[in-house]
């Protein structure tokens, strides 16, 4: 796939992109990683670096020369709690922590829209490039809102882009409407006594009820297909007792994830989920209690957001998979519907690569600079600024 960025920009950006790869951080830890992001990205010149937004966020402003729209283009900064397995140069240096879900990537074509802006400024309005902490707990795009500092740069467009293995690589998904779904996090802690395991009777067991939860955990699933009505529940992890002989277990812990397509509508299921544990719970003389984690809002895109994006697409002849949104994950974006005219874009990282979350993953290059393009034809549009390539930048170092 040919870039429209020259040899040595290209191979520059994705020497960086190798570096982020080899120093993941998680979630609420990003501190390195966007000390590295101002510092790669300060000979672009913004006018205005905002950092420790919502945590460690940084974002970069671009003023353009007449007054106009707040353009907001967000990536993520967090890797994840997995260990890599890959022969690759560049894989993560730290272990059990690693990008496998392509947030080097996401922030590398964003250092490719700031290199661009850098040499073409907008005609109006602002341009915000946001590295965002703690996508992958749902904390950050919360987080970042909160944040005073965002009063600054409050948006009236915000953009966002995924890769997603399992799309032809390069192919785009975007439509108006439900994109992703809702997801919600649920801890169930249930405690009776333990026993000598010659007596059991004398204890109070949860096996019994863990294995009545698990089974009526799927009464509450309905479709398959993402739609008003839609609910899954997914058990995630069990642990029960101590791994010994001599003593049955007098506590366990269950962990599963909820998903509707409507924000609000989980809150439904997290309530049916819950009372079913209670009455589970009372029957088999157990104490229960319970934390939800990582609320993920769904992710709405706007008409004329998602149309930008499309118009984007149209410039550069990419092919499109139409029957692909909405899907059942779950992305951070989601919030940004509530500040502004948001949209969410996925493009295609190639059928066969191993899926996101995944510790054999590695983000494409060559989705480098097809990104960066979406994003500077989306400012084309809304703050008068053309794309690489164009005429107009004939002449332009």
């Amino acid at each position: 796939m040919k870039s429209p960025f020259d040899n040595a920009e290209f191979a520059h950006l994705v020497a960086w992109r190798h570096k982020l790869h080899q120093f993941p951080e998680l979630s609420g830890e990003e501190a390195e990683t966007a000390r590295e992001v101002v510092s790669f990205l300060a000979d672009t010149r913004p006018d205005q670096v905002l950092t420790g937004l919502g945590g460690h966020g940084v974002a970069l402003v671009y003023n353009g020369a007449e007054a106009g729209p707040t353009v907001l283009l967000r990536c993520e900064l967090d890797a994840l709690q997995i260990h890599e397995i890959s022969d690759l140069p560049y894989r993560s240096r730290v272990d059990g922590k690693a990008h496998m879900c392509g947030h080097d990537g996401h922030m590398t074509m964003m250092a490719a829209v700031a290199r661009h802006i850098s040499r073409q400024r907008p005609a109006r309005g602002r341009a915000v490039l946001l590295f965002q902490p703690a996508e992958e707990t749902a904390h950050g795009a919360e987080a970042v809102l909160a944040d005073p500092k965002f009063a600054e740069i409050t948006p009236d467009y915000a953009f966002a882009i995924h890769n997603m293995p399992g799309l032809p690589l390069a192919h785009i998904a975007v439509a108006a409407g439900q994109i992703t779904c809702a997801s919600m996090g649920l801890c169930i802690e249930l405690t009776g006594k333990t026993a000598h395991a010659s007596m059991p009777e004398t204890g109070i067991s949860p096996a019994t009820a863990v294995a009545r939860i698990i089974d009526n955990i799927k009464t509450f699933e309905a479709g398959d297909v993402v739609a008003k009505g839609f609910r899954r529940v997914t058990l995630t992890s069990v642990q029960m007792g101590k791994p010994v002989f001599g003593i049955t277990p007098g506590s366990a812990e269950i962990r599963m994830t909820l998903r509707t397509p409507e924000s609000n509508a989980i809150l439904g299921l997290l309530d049916n989920v819950l009372e079913m544990v209670g009455e589970v719970a009372a029957q088999e003389r157990l104490s229960v209690a319970h934390s939800t984690h990582n609320f993920f809002r769904a992710c709405i895109n706007d008409a004329d957001a998602a149309a930008a994006f499309d118009e984007a697409a149209n410039r550069m002849n990419l092919s499109r998979v139409t029957d692909y949104v909405p899907i059942r994950g779950a992305e951070d974006f989601g919030l940004f519907g509530s500040c502004s005219k948001s949209a969410l874009l996925f493009i295609g990282s190639g059928i066969d690569r191993p899926m996101v979350h995944n510790p054999d993953y590695d983000f494409p290059d060559e989705l480098i600079p097809v990104g960066a393009e979406l994003f500077i034809g989306v400012l084309d549009q809304l703050l008068g600024m053309p794309r690489p390539g164009d005429p107009s930048l004939d002449g332009i170092k």
